[in-house]
């Protein structure tokens, strides 16, 4: 196309009310003239919960930011894996984001879906990890974790956990921790943390592997936590001790973040990952994680690519071991 040819066509479609600068800014991969309408995250856990809390917050001063509202809408289901499926067949312009989860890692190896995980989502900028652990109701008579691990070796099979789901961080990890405890459970999967909290205060499972939902109950005095699998006993509750304090050899955070489709303009995946980063250095998102015993885990973006790739190589290992791998 001449220049001249060029210069007309642009100036049609100026005529045309369509406008030349945001179609050149697009074409260029110039962020400056993004976001123009609100933005879709997709958080693939129930509303109110230790994922859906903070990052509320987060949107909130992100939005404040963009000058655009982050509109939070909760895809929920397999494990906290949707909005990655999503993402699939969004459109890679910066308007539909996601939270990503532990569990997608594990998709190629425990779905038949014909995408991966690290190739063909965007990461964005690494944001937090959860806390996990093993809590029974206050009236349990279990009152340390050697006293859960007696009683599992003595009934076998029989004590009962709940867990978010079947193939969860928190199921996979139960596996792992009974195998090096020499012990066997009882699975029983729920749809959220909401109902497996529910159902222990209700005492319809004699525990719970959870992230930390179980924190107010714990406080208030309606739940008892055995034992937490961060690397570190935790400020709240330096009493109780870590699966490295037990002997067992495994610390688990299920770290997250903020994704989106692949083939994101770079310049726009700049923009989301520096006000992300900004916001979580902001009081408000820090007494968000604070309430749920969490702590911001900061990744850049070359950094949560890496992880994917990373983590998707030590998924499919932990899998083949529990002999719960398809491929």
């Amino acid at each position: 196309m001449s220049s001249t040819t060029r210069r007309t066509a642009l100036t049609r479609l100026a005529a045309l009310g369509l406008g030349t600068t945001p179609l050149l800014a697009a074409a260029q991969g110039d962020a400056t003239a993004w976001p123009t309408r609100p933005i879709k995250l997709m958080v693939g856990f129930p509303p109110g919960g230790s994922t859906d809390g903070p990052v509320r917050v987060l949107a909130e001063s992100v939005g404040r930011l963009l000058k655009q509202p982050i509109v939070i809408e909760n895809k929920t289901g397999a494990g906290g894996t949707m909005p990655a499926v999503a993402l699939q067949t969004a459109a890679p312009d910066g308007y539909t984001l996601g939270i990503s989860s532990l569990g997608m890692y594990r998709l190629p190896y425990t779905t038949d879906n014909r995408w991966s995980p690290d190739a063909d989502i965007t990461h964005i900028v690494g944001l937090t990890g959860y806390a996990f652990g093993i809590a029974v109701p206050a009236d349990s008579p279990y009152k340390s974790w050697a006293d859960y691990v007696t009683a599992a070796k003595a009934k076998p099979g029989q004590i009962t956990y709940a867990t978010p789901g079947v193939a969860t961080t928190n199921h996979l990890t139960m596996e792992r921790i009974s195998r090096a405890a020499g012990i066997q459970l009882n699975h029983i999967p729920y749809k959220g943390t909401a109902e497996s909290m529910q159902a222990l205060l209700a005492h319809q499972v004699d525990s719970a592997a959870e992230t930390s939902g179980w924190a107010p109950y714990v406080k208030e005095g309606r739940m008892r936590l055995l034992v937490v699998w961060a690397p570190k006993r935790m400020a709240s509750f330096p009493d109780v001790p870590t699966l490295r304090d037990v002997g067992i050899p495994i610390a688990e955070t299920s770290p997250w973040g903020l994704i989106g489709p692949k083939g994101m303009p770079p310049a726009v995946v700049k923009r989301l990952h520096d006000a992300f980063k900004q916001a979580m250095e902001e009081v408000p998102f820090k007494q968000a994680l604070a309430r749920y015993e969490m702590e911001p885990q900061y990744m850049g973006t070359a950094d949560f690519q890496a992880f994917a790739g990373k983590t998707m190589k030590q998924q499919k290992e932990i899998l083949d071991t529990l002999g719960l791998s398809k491929r």
